[in-house]
């Protein structure tokens, strides 16, 4: 009987450093993979500035910012106690809550010019959308483009509400219902996290041109004029942009899903293989 509990104090306690083990190799992953987010948003940091698709400091009349400013205030508050519960519950959701930040910030410094003179980018918060949900997304996002806003001089504060609503608002909510309404669906579900994102990318465009119309109504035509042409200048490099963004989300939810699940399963995500 010594010798049969000897043993069995021996074999939990391997299972236990074998446990151990496991835990220290996956969190060894998780922290590489958002180092490499990190790294990837320090260099884009430094990049030159360019006139890209955020409205610019100064190019909104003060109407129109303050209008937006106040619009975005009901899902910034509710986002910031959506995020405050989240890590009360789990203080492990962190580091996807930080990564989710550090992915919008990436893809939208990334500004590609466009043949009409413009620059569009990607905006990365379909990926927040999906893992959150939209209000907690404006918190991110409005973080990020006050970031860019004093330190790349990529968009500005006196349009930091309008950027707010269309980037971070707007096309979250978008994300978000294409990915609960198709999640109901037999549509794979990359197909639908692809689509949720780039969709999400394509409408925070539309709701930018229409803020630029309604600001800069066409003398003739007026507002829907206006932001036909506005459509017009950024559709070029933003249809090939948002399929882009669209991939881009699901190659990191793929990794998220080999290398985080604990972390997935605590903010309540359905895991692909549990869904199979």
């Amino acid at each position: 009987m010594f010798f049969k509990k000897k043993e069995k104090e021996q074999e939990n306690k391997m299972k236990k450093q074998r446990k151990n083990n496991t835990e220290i190799i996956k969190n060894k992953k998780i922290t590489w993979f958002v180092k490499a987010v990190y790294a990837a948003a320090a260099i884009l940091a430094v990049a030159p500035a360019a006139n890209a698709m955020h409205i610019m400091e100064g190019y909104l009349p003060p109407v129109f910012c303050i209008a937006w400013g106040i619009a975005c205030l009901p899902f910034l508050v509710f986002g910031f106690r959506t995020l405050n519960r989240r890590v009360q519950e789990n203080r492990r959701s962190i580091t996807l809550i930080a990564m989710a930040g550090a992915f919008v910030f990436v893809l939208s410094s990334l500004k590609i010019p466009s043949v009409t003179g413009s620059c569009s980018h990607m905006t990365g918060t379909g990926l927040g959308a999906i893992l959150f949900g939209p209000c907690a997304v404006s918190v991110l996002g409005i973080i990020v483009l006050i970031f860019q806003a004093v330190l790349l001089a990529h968009g500005g504060l006196t349009t930091l509400g309008a950027n707010c609503f269309s980037m971070a608002i707007a096309g979250p909510i978008l994300s978000w219902l294409i990915y609960k309404g198709l999640s109901k669906t037999r549509i794979n579900r990359r197909i639908t996290i692809f689509l949720a994102a780039s969709l999400g990318d394509l409408f925070t465009y539309c709701v930018t041109s229409v803020q630029l119309a309604l600001a800069y109504p066409s003398a003739q035509g007026g507002v829907t004029a206006s932001a036909v042409k506005f459509l017009g200048v950024f559709a070029p490099t933003q249809l090939p942009l948002a399929v882009i963004e669209g991939i881009l989300t699901v190659v990191v939810v793929i990794a998220l899903e080999s290398f985080a699940k604990s972390e997935l399963k605590a903010i309540d995500f359905e895991i692909e293989e549990e869904k199979e």
